[in-house]
């Protein structure tokens, strides 16, 4: 009886010792957990972010993950509002990690940041939001200030001088007139003459008014500054009223979702302001660092026949240097070092060129590595127009 019931104990603790194997097997992976719009508005961003971090996510884990712990991102969807993002910020908080990834939107990062006082590290992937100094929050690839001032030299370098602004009523529109207007003061500016202003409410249907006004006062350029669905309105608006001059708008336009769905009417001259991931073969060179971390990033959506475009590197190059950190720290690191660590980093070669923190505080990078792209139908490619801090390649 004895040994009946002896291999009936082991039969039946079996399964429960398979179920804790497999746990403890789970237990040793690194999760991070990533705040993204995947659904609502901004799906466009969040969903070709995560497909970035999924491809980066075997990478990490081929070379070693975390001092031998692999990482594993845990995704929350924000749905594009603020309110949810604040929701599920605080639910990843009461768990004390050391990091935490995203949102994509500046409304949504910014409901979020206050909630990081005393951590985790908190990296958005929007470049329009401005952490302050020594903040526990960072901030994604080129600031907007940043690219808005390498398109106005690019605008006034070529001689379009009389612009006109027309930027959304919400948090992005409104970083970005401040943007443009701090830049458009500068004394190397001085020729910059702003004809006309236009503002918009990011559910109007129709911007004909605005755009009528903006084609009476003559611009030579115009900047329309919004992303996602209300930019296609400000698109539809332009192609409408016959407004043919050059158009630039922000790079959270740069996907080639967008660039497909607007093509029945997207403006004959589309210039867009963007860091240095862009194909620029024989037409510029860079860090060869950058350029071998460019390589890894490309390879790696090749390899998924995938094209990456803005949204999946403004999650890349975070993903990365959150890495190094961790990496470096282990995975016992605090979100007090994880923070420190990155705020004195430098000569770090992302693929949107090297970062230096202690220069650019919260970012790392700045206008020396922005650069202007055009649209090319044709190509069905952003095509590079000029050097970094928007010299142009041709005057």
């Amino acid at each position: 009886m004895r040994k009946k019931f002896y291999l009936r104990a082991i039969s039946l603790s079996l399964p429960g010792v398979l179920a804790l194997a497999l746990q403890c097997t789970a237990a040793k992976a690194y999760d991070i957990n990533v705040i993204l719009p995947l659904t609502g508005g901004a799906s466009f961003l969040g969903k070709n972010e995560q497909k970035a971090m999924q491809l980066a996510e075997p990478l990490i884990n081929k070379s070693g993950g975390i001092k031998g712990e692999p990482v594993h991102f845990i995704y929350y969807d924000d749905t594009t509002k603020p309110q949810t993002g604040v929701q599920l910020a605080n639910r990843v908080i009461g768990a004390k990690p050391a990091v935490l990834l995203g949102s994509s939107l500046v409304s949504v990062c910014n409901a979020m940041a206050p909630l990081m006082k005393s951590g985790p590290m908190m990296y958005c992937y929007s470049p329009g939001i401005h952490p302050p100094k020594g903040s526990y929050v960072f901030t994604s690839s080129i600031s907007t200030l940043d690219l808005a001032n390498a398109l106005i030299r690019y605008f006034r370098i070529k001689g379009w001088t009389r612009i006109a602004i027309m930027t959304s009523a919400d948090a992005t529109g409104q970083d970005a007139e401040r943007g443009l207007d701090k830049i458009i003061a500068l004394p190397e500016n001085k020729s910059i003459t702003v004809v006309e202003r236009a503002h918009f409410n990011i559910t109007d249907v129709s911007v004909a008014a605005q755009i009528e006004h903006i084609k009476a006062a003559k611009p030579q350029a115009l900047n329309a500054w919004s992303t996602g669905t209300p930019i296609a309105t400000v698109f539809k608006g332009i192609v409408q009223a016959g407004l043919d001059v050059p158009i630039a708008t922000t790079d959270g336009n740069m996907t080639y979702a967008q660039m497909k769905q607007y093509a029945t009417f997207l403006p004959k001259q589309l210039y867009i302001p963007a860091p240095e991931w862009v194909e620029h073969t024989g037409v510029i060179k860079l860090d060869p660092a950058v350029e071998a971390a460019q390589k890894r990033f490309f390879d790696a959506f090749k390899a998924a026949n995938e094209k990456p475009d803005i949204a999946a590197t403004l999650a890349w190059d975070p993903v990365m240097i959150t890495m190094d950190a961790l990496q470096h720290l282990g995975p016992k690191a605090t979100a007090q070092q994880v923070r420190d660590y990155i705020a004195n980093l430098k000569g770090f070669a992302g693929i949107n060129g090297v970062y230096d923190f202690t220069k650019y505080p919260q970012r790392g990078l700045g206008v020396e590595g922005a650069v202007v792209t055009k649209w090319s139908p044709a190509h069905q490619t952003w095509e590079l127009v000029s050097k970094p801090t928007g010299i142009p390649l041709e005057k």
